[in-house]
């Protein structure tokens, strides 16, 4: 059976029944942009919560609509499931599973491998699997492919059936099934781009493998990019991350060497990026956050080990985003100083816990890592987003909050609240008249043109 010539016409024809493991900000909009594009989707997730909030047309990610996901559960077009003997159902398989660090900063493959097991234990002939976690070079050729080659108890489509038989015959990549890496994309909140508007780097296995990844995700973005290898793809993204940590990096070490000048870095970065050629404005903060740009660049520096080589540009601008809470705090310290205050006793209140403006993300946020060196220096710590409500665990913290009110009377209560996340949501001009101190880490407060009387900045 030509399983290539098989597959290419279901994409065509919109009956490939699209898989998506992981219900997340990344594969939760993937498909529900292939569920729009009138395919099939079935999404994975191991938490039950998710597949029954899904399923009942509910949402639990902020900027994706809730009336978009019932739509199409109702059109018979999405539905979400925690079933994994449902993956013989799918033509194509994408895998968009977390990939974290461990606590040596190396790369937690775990969510991948595991993933890529369960895939083994049910691949059935002529499926294409996509891996779009992000993750080292080498990870769909080196980890994912021996796994799916070795699968045992292939099932065979029986024609005109929906059921399978097994053979335990070596597959063949390119021929029996297809493999291919295409890196997620995703920027939560961006109303600028969607799954749909951002081009999608496509690196599959062999040419069979590539034609056939291509053809997918032609049917719902509006430019592939197809590169000749996944180890080129997979490089890519870790590019794309690393040029923006490397230059968060050298603007959060400007920003610190600049205070010590009496320079406001805010101010040298707007005189900067006037110039229209040879500049691009990035700008410091309180450290880095969400899923990429934290974690991303110790893929590399990882892997890169393995062929004796040292990144040292990479890890000094690693080292010097993780170091800016502690810069935060350090200044906080000064702030209080200067007020006759210790930070011990003293009650802080953190605006912002996403790790962004304007969303509900808080992955990496570098507001979680604000909370534990305060509360380990002795202050009482509170925080306020209008996007999360309350503080959900995360693999490495396990805080007890809520997001408290901003009423005037409450605000008074803090001797200094930290602007961690500038949401467009929070009303400046009420928390700076409210507020005996505020430490501001995203010039938010100068922006809005307010004056900086009892404004600091970090």
């Amino acid at each position: 059976m030509n399983y290539k010539k098989e597959l290419l016409e279901k994409i065509k024809s919109k009956k490939a029944v699209i898989g998506i493991i992981g219900m997340g900000y990344v594969g939760l909009p993937l498909g529900l942009t292939f569920a729009k594009k009138d395919f099939f989707v079935l999404g994975f997730d191991i938490d039950d919560n998710k597949t029954v909030l899904l399923n009942s047309g509910k949402s639990y990610i902020k900027h994706i609509d809730a009336k978009i996901i019932k739509e199409l559960v109702d059109k018979k077009k999405f539905e979400a499931t925690s079933d994994f003997t449902r993956l013989p159902e799918c033509d194509a398989i994408i895998i968009c599973v977390p990939t974290p660090l461990n606590e040596h900063r190396e790369p937690d493959m775990t969510f991948v491998e595991n993933t890529a097991k369960t895939i083994q234990k049910y691949l059935r002939k002529g499926q294409l699997i996509s891996l779009e976690s992000t993750t080292y070079p080498g990870t769909t050729e080196e980890l994912l492919l021996p796994l799916f080659e070795s699968a045992p108890n292939v099932r065979l489509p029986i024609t005109n059936s929906s059921e399978f038989i097994t053979n335990n015959q070596k597959l063949i990549v390119g021929k029996d099934f297809f493999l291919a890496f295409s890196p997620e994309r995703e920027d939560p909140g961006n109303k600028d781009f969607s799954t749909s508007t951002i081009p999608k780097i496509v690196g599959g296995v062999t040419k069979a493998c590539q034609e056939v990844a291509v053809s997918l995700y032609n049917q719902i973005v509006t430019k592939t990019v197809p590169v000749s290898s996944p180890r080129v793809a997979e490089a890519a993204k870790l590019l794309e991350n690393i040029y923006r940590s490397v230059n968060i990096a050298l603007v959060n070490e400007l920003k610190m060497v600049f205070e010590k000048m009496n320079i406001d870095i805010w101010e040298v970065i707007d005189a900067a990026k006037t110039k229209p050629f040879g500049f691009q404005a990035f700008y410091p903060g309180p450290g880095l956050g969400g899923h990429c740009i934290p974690i991303d660049p110790f893929y590399l520096t990882w892997k890169a080990r393995e062929y004796e080589v040292n990144t040292k540009f990479i890890e000094l601008a690693g080292e010097i985003n993780t170091f800016q809470p502690y810069h935060v705090v350090e200044k906080a310290i000064e702030v209080l100083n200067e007020h006759h205050k210790t930070l011990k006793g003293s009650k802080i209140l953190i605006l912002g816990v996403a790790y962004k403006k304007n969303i509900d993300d808080m992955r990496e946020s570098p507001s979680l890592k604000l909370i534990e060196i305060l509360r380990d220096k002795g202050a009482e710590v509170d925080y306020n987003d209008p996007y999360l409500p309350k503080l959900p665990p995360t693999r490495k913290y396990k805080y007890d909050l809520i997001s408290v009110e901003l009423r005037k009377d409450l605000i008074r209560l803090y001797d200094l609240l930290i602007l961690a996340t500038d949401h467009d949501d929070y009303d400046y001009d009420f928390i700076r008249k409210h507020a005996k101190l505020i430490l501001d880490t995203r010039n938010a407060f100068k922006i809005k043109g307010l004056k900086e009387d009892n404004i600091y900045k970090a």
